[in-house]
């Protein structure tokens, strides 16, 4: 079983392996520029290539034959992305030819890299600390403008040198404490005085990045929300409405909808995964009664429910945070109380976006004054160093050394934050969840 190692050189494809105008496939590695030499047509012109150079050329077969025609980006050892010498390789998004490439590869010494391998590397020689490398898999992954935007903040540093700031304000704290440890019992020495004001700064600072991290979470993996109410209460019409597309068959006939529906939806700007949900009658056969079983299994999982009505209904459930009624068919049966809307004519459709956003967000707090967290290890390591300083806090007439302590242990978890410290099997959990030429 391989582990992440900087020792060898290795290779990836970037992009997705299916045909295309263009492929990226990757390398890195000492020693990988000659090794390349072996297969390119001008081997010359590749060993005396500059950094951050650009070559045109073919790589070959072992017998010299064409493989593609390729546009090599040249990086020397401290350039490039994982800050070792590297090639990326742009050809045709033929896939003969990647295989023919990847084998070739192969036979040159280079093996497949592992998930986030490039990233790792970049990590351990210095390129990145583990908010930034975290950052690049949250780009890939992001599911809205605003989480895209957030990722590409925390890849730029503000996450970093927000912790860098917190942890020098630390550091002097601690070396007020290691002055008063470095005198003799003895010597003549000012009582320290436990910097109060200042703490609860830094407390204050360290908790509302942690309370970003719903926010975060909620714009880069969306929301769930679910449709519900009886047969024909108009929840595939709004289904299509939202989607602006026809994905759910609408009928008058009752129970079409004998499964659910799932699609991601975009909700000014809040990612939502939204569900169309069998109705719930009393009636209905067998495969109609497992539909709104299911449909009840993810009511209980929504994160927002919209109870759909036409007035029909004999009972309604009770709204709460949860769960919102939505009058339906206002063309038909008139525009009642609350928010209503009619799939016909289009109108009332903004008022339910507004409304799911509103509840949504509703639930949580947003401190735009300090860098979004999207990591629930970040949020672990910050919430971590906050209740260490509040203990120390609660502690303030504890002697120097318990003290130094406190603050001590408050660093290092800010440590575990950024990579300074950490264990490898931490990273190979963390580098393992990234994409393929990451």
């Amino acid at each position: 079983m391989f582990s992440y190692t900087t020792e060898e050189r290795i290779y990836s494809l970037a992009t997705p392996f299916s045909p295309s105008a263009l492929a990226i496939i990757r390398t890195s590695g000492e020693g990988c520029i000659d090794s390349l030499c072996n297969a390119f047509s001008n081997p010359g012109k590749l060993s005396q290539a500059k950094s951050n150079s650009l070559l045109h050329g073919f790589m070959l077969s072992s017998d010299g034959q064409k493989i593609d025609e390729v546009v090599l980006a040249v990086y020397k050892s401290g350039h490039g992305y994982t800050g070792e010498e590297a090639v990326e390789i742009t050809m045709h998004g033929s896939l003969p030819a990647i295989k023919k490439l990847s084998r070739r590869l192969e036979e040159l010494g280079f093996r497949q890299a592992l998930k986030g391998e490039f990233t790792y590397r970049a990590f351990m020689h210095g390129r990145m600390d583990l908010t930034e490398a975290e950052a690049v898999e949250e780009i890939v992954r992001a599911k809205s403008d605003e989480a895209q935007k957030n990722a590409l903040d925390r890849l730029g540093g503000n996450l970093r040198r927000a912790i860098e700031e917190i942890r020098a304000r630390l550091v002097d704290i601690l070396a007020s404490l290691e002055v008063q440890l470095d005198y003799a019992e003895d010597e003549i020495l000012e009582d320290w005085v436990y910097p109060k004001d200042e703490v609860e700064d830094i407390i204050s600072m360290l908790k509302r990045m942690v309370s970003t991290y719903d926010s975060s979470r909620l714009y880069s993996q969306g929301a769930v929300v679910v449709l519900a109410g009886k047969t024909n209460a108009g929840k595939s019409s709004l289904f299509n409405a939202l989607l602006k597309e026809n994905r759910a068959i609408v009928s008058s006939e009752e129970g079409t909808t004998r499964d659910f529906l799932e699609a991601l939806c975009d909700m000014d700007g809040l990612p939502v995964l939204l569900y169309d949900t069998a109705g719930l009658r009393s009636e209905g056969g067998g495969v109609e009664k497992e539909g709104m079983k299911r449909a009840k299994a993810l009511m209980d999982k929504a994160d927002l429910v919209l109870y759909l009505t036409d007035g029909s209904d004999e009972e309604l459930p009770d709204g709460d945070e949860k769960t919102v009624i939505i009058n339906s068919k206002n063309d038909i049966s008139g525009k009642k109380d609350g928010v209503s809307f009619s799939s016909v004519t289009g109108e009332g459709i903004a008022d339910v976006v507004s409304l799911v956003k509103e509840k949504l967000m509703g639930r949580i707090s947003l401190s735009t004054d300090v860098p979004q967290i999207e990591s629930a290890r970040q949020k672990d390591a910050l919430s971590a160093s906050a209740e260490i300083l509040e203990k120390s806090m609660a502690d303030e007439n504890a002697p120097v050394d318990i003290m130094a302590m406190y603050f001590q242990d408050a660093i290092n978890s800010l440590a575990l934050l950024t990579g300074e410290i950490g264990s490898e099997e931490i990273l190979e959990k963390l580098f393992s969840s990234f994409c393929l030429g990451k």
